[in-house]
């Protein structure tokens, strides 16, 4: 009930410095979707909510709930992802899915689905699981919610899924082999490539065990999703142009984690 005092779990996305000494704190909410909470005093010694605003935190919050500016008034149970804090790759990954969940759905809008995925998936990142397959995962389940939702299952045209599959960005999906001359412009996708897509669209991170992807499979599944965003959404999450930075060892970057 908004104006009154409720218990919430969230998951910090990102925090930034506000007047003299508070915070401004978004936070991902399991029932009331992304949220801006003001910390008053945030940034000063002996703040009572540190632990809880911590990038990578989630805990059990009480607080008031509003459309502008929500506020916390008790925080337990505050639990860091340790491995992301503090390692440089994991810390991207984490940081770039975080962002492309809060481009993809304005505040206030109730994504509990979002809250249950984000979870899961700091959490695997957090246990060591492949970050890169995380992120693409993430990357291809939230092309809905930017307004794409390519069709991946089966051929666009016939419905067949037993010949080889390219992607058409003009057909919303894949077309198989006898239909790419109706698309002289669609991506061509190896086999390996095209089941790990068609994988992503579907697969539950609770299924997901242990990842071992060719390192030549893993740069064509990057320059593919890539260029789904750049042709088809358009929008490109400031973490996502520190990771490009980072995987391609232009030069040495400190972990980019919510401020």
């Amino acid at each position: 009930m908004r104006g009154a005092q409720v218990k919430f779990a969230g998951l910090v996305l990102s925090r930034h410095n506000y007047r003299e000494a508070d915070m401004l704190v978004k936070i991902l909410t399991d029932q009331y979707g992304i949220r801006t909470f003001i910390c008053h005093r945030a940034r000063k010694p002996g703040f009572q909510f540190a632990a809880g605003i911590l990038p990578f935190t989630h805990a059990q919050y009480w607080g008031t709930i509003k459309d502008g500016f929500s506020y916390i008034t008790s925080v337990r149970d505050a639990n860091q992802f340790q491995h992301i804090a503090g390692d440089l790759m994991a810390n991207a990954y984490a940081t770039y899915v975080l962002g492309l969940i809060d481009l993809a759905f304005p505040e206030n809008e109730p994504i509990p689905q979002w809250f249950n995925f984000a979870k899961a998936a700091l959490q695997k990142i957090d246990d060591g699981v492949d970050a890169q397959i995380i992120g693409h995962i993430a990357e291809i389940q939230l092309l809905g919610a930017f307004g794409v939702a390519p069709h991946w299952q089966d051929c666009t045209v016939c419905g067949r899924s037993d010949l080889p599959l390219d992607f058409s960005e003009a057909y919303g999906g894949v077309l198989c082999s006898n239909h790419w001359q109706l698309d002289e412009h669609r991506y061509h996708v190896s086999p390996r490539s095209m089941y790990y897509l068609r994988l992503f669209s579907t697969i539950t991170l609770k299924q997901l065990g242990k990842v071992n992807v060719a390192p030549a499979t893993k740069v064509e599944l990057r320059t593919i999703i890539d260029r789904l965003y750049e042709d088809m959404v358009g929008v490109t999450p400031r973490a996502k142009r520190f990771l490009d930075q980072m995987l391609s060892g232009s030069r040495k970057l400190k972990p980019l984690s919510p401020r």
